[in-house]
Order: C-alpha cells, then sequence, then structure tokens
C-alpha cells in the first residue's frame, strides 16, 4: 500500500509539473509573440454583392443561398419600378476542409448551371507569422441551358464559360477591408465575331462596418477590353453598393446593381445596364448556414 501510494504520488506531481510547465510555455508565447494570431470576419459573407469575397464556409458547415434580381428602376411605375420583373440565382456552398469550398448553382438567366471551387492560400495574421493579406483562388464553370433554336446544333462544350479569380483582401482595421480581384473569363462560344471569347477583368471590394449586425459594401469591376468597344451589343463595367444585414445563421445582403447576372461570367462580360441611364436594378441575397458535419472535439 505505501508503494502504490508513493507511486501515485509522484505520478501526480509529474503530471502537475509538466502542466505547470506547458501553461509557463503558453504564457512565455504570448509574452514573446510567438503565437499566430489570424484576422477574422474580413467579411461577413462568401459574396461581397455579386462578386466572391476570400471567405471560405468553415468545414462541414453548407450555406443555402437565394439570390434575385429585379428590372430595372427606369422602367417606372407601370413596372413597379422593376419589381414585376425577376431573375433568381440559387446555389449551395460546402465546406469541404477548412481551406476548400465546392459550391453548385442554377440561375433563371439563360438557365444557367455553375458550379465552382474556392482555395484559401494564405490568411492575414500577425505574430509568430505575418501575413498582411488573405488570399484566395476561385475557379468556376458556367453552362447555359436554354433551348438552341438557332442554326445548326449547341454542344456542351460550347455553352461552358470558365472565370478564374485571384482574391486578395486585407482588413485594415475592426471597419475597414478592401479587396483586389485579378480575374480571367473565357467564354467557348460568342454571339458574334466582334465579341471577344477572352475579357480580363479587375475587381475591387470593399467592407465597411457600421455595427456588430451592418455593414455597408462597395464592388466595382473595370474590364478589359473595355465597355465602349465595338462588340455586337453596348456593355458597361458592373457596379454595386449595398449593405449586409446579420441576424443569427442569415446574412441578408440588400444592394442596387446594374448588372441583372449574379455570377463572374454574366456580371462581368455581360452587363448591359447602365447607371447614368437608370439601368438600376434593386437585389437581394439571403444566406442561411447549415451544420452538416460537426467539428467539435
Amino acid at each position: 500500500m505505501k508503494s502504490s501510494g508513493l507511486i501515485l504520488l509522484v505520478t501526480l506531481l509529474v503530471v502537475f509539473s509538466k502542466a505547470n510547465a506547458q501553461n509557463i510555455d503558453d504564457l512565455l508565447s504570448e509574452a514573446t509573440g510567438d503565437q499566430t494570431n489570424y484576422t477574422i470576419a474580413t467579411f461577413k459573407s462568401t459574396h461581397i454583392v455579386n462578386g466572391h469575397s476570400v471567405k471560405l464556409m468553415p468545414m462541414g458547415q453548407l450555406d443555402f443561398r437565394i439570390s434575385h434580381r429585379f428590372g430595372t428602376l427606369n422602367t417606372g411605375f407601370h413596372k413597379l419600378w422593376g419589381l414585376d420583373n425577376a431573375s433568381a440565382h440559387f446555389s449551395l456552398d460546402y465546406g469541404v476542409t477548412d481551406w476548400l469550398m465546392a459550391g453548385f448553382g442554377r440561375g433563371s438567366f439563360n438557365e444557367t448551371y455553375d458550379g465552382l471551387l474556392k482555395f484559401r492560400i494564405f490568411r492575414q495574421s500577425t505574430g509568430a507569422r505575418n501575413m498582411p493579406v488573405t488570399v484566395s483562388y476561385l475557379t468556376t464553370m458556367a453552362v447555359v441551358g436554354y433551348k438552341w433554336t438557332g442554326p445548326g446544333n449547341l454542344y456542351f462544350w460550347d455553352r461552358a464559360s470558365f472565370v478564374n479569380q485571384l482574391l486578395i483582401a486585407r482588413k485594415f482595421n475592426d471597419r475597414l477591408s478592401v479587396e483586389l480581384n485579378p480575374t480571367y473569363v473565357h467564354m467557348n462560344l460568342v454571339k458574334t465575331e466582334l465579341d471577344p471569347n477572352d475579357l480580363f477583368s479587375l475587381g475591387i471590394g470593399t467592407r465597411f462596418k457600421v455595427t456588430n449586425h451592418l455593414s455597408v459594401n462597395f464592388e466595382y469591376y473595370y474590364t478589359y477590353p473595355p465597355s465602349n468597344n465595338q462588340r455586337s451589343q453596348r456593355t458597361y463595367n458592373p457596379l454595386s453598393v449595398g449593405i449586409d444585414l446579420e441576424t443569427g445563421g442569415h446574412v441578408f445582403q440588400l444592394f442596387f446593381s446594374n448588372s441583372l447576372q449574379m455570377i463572374a461570367k454574366g456580371f462581368i462580360g455581360e452587363t448591359t445596364d447602365s447607371w447614368l441611364d437608370g439601368g438600376i436594378h434593386f437585389g437581394f441575397n439571403v444566406s442561411r448556414v447549415f451544420t452538416i458535419v460537426s467539428n467539435n472535439k
């Protein structure tokens, strides 16, 4: 019995000394800056307005998103300033890991199906690992599904388009976040030979937090070839301004934009309305997050 008691006492002393040493190491790490402190809530949603933000869904979480864009304000009272007309897009985005998100969507505009993969490359942090920005990479594919009524046949790959984006964001303080999005768009088939198959665009998006649950968002994409080139149809650079309203598991986004389309291939290369002419669409996104796989240990 004495021997067993002595062994138990020694064991407890060893465990206590290790735990105490661990606590001291933690305190020293905090004091010397050996810990890595990651920036959170650069953006509240995976989208700034139309375009994506650097945010990914956490592992095991599913974002069900409903998006609507109404007609233009310049249609006047007869069309209730655009509210009589609407386009919709539904999407599911899932956090496969903490650095990889996969998604699928369906839009009423041109009966489009789209899929995406978004990777996190770097994450803004301080301390042991000092990284000034968060960097993600987005690749998407979209296929129009409308019935072809022109001459010949329209095959699957003719209907496809691709977008690749580098998303680079910095949270400057508790209120202001800014993102730059170099973008490449390729469309396998265009309307006429006047229309380019390849477009390059630079997007900028900002978030300014007003309260813990409310922020003001701004988004603009400059596209090259420029919007005033000799295409079969005049296009414009997309500009969007709105608010994010967070309520529990929902994020409501309310905004005005000159773009009717809700995926990058559309709003970057095919925006045909102008703010100066009153071609402004009221729109909203509703995001609801579900936990599919719990990561609690």
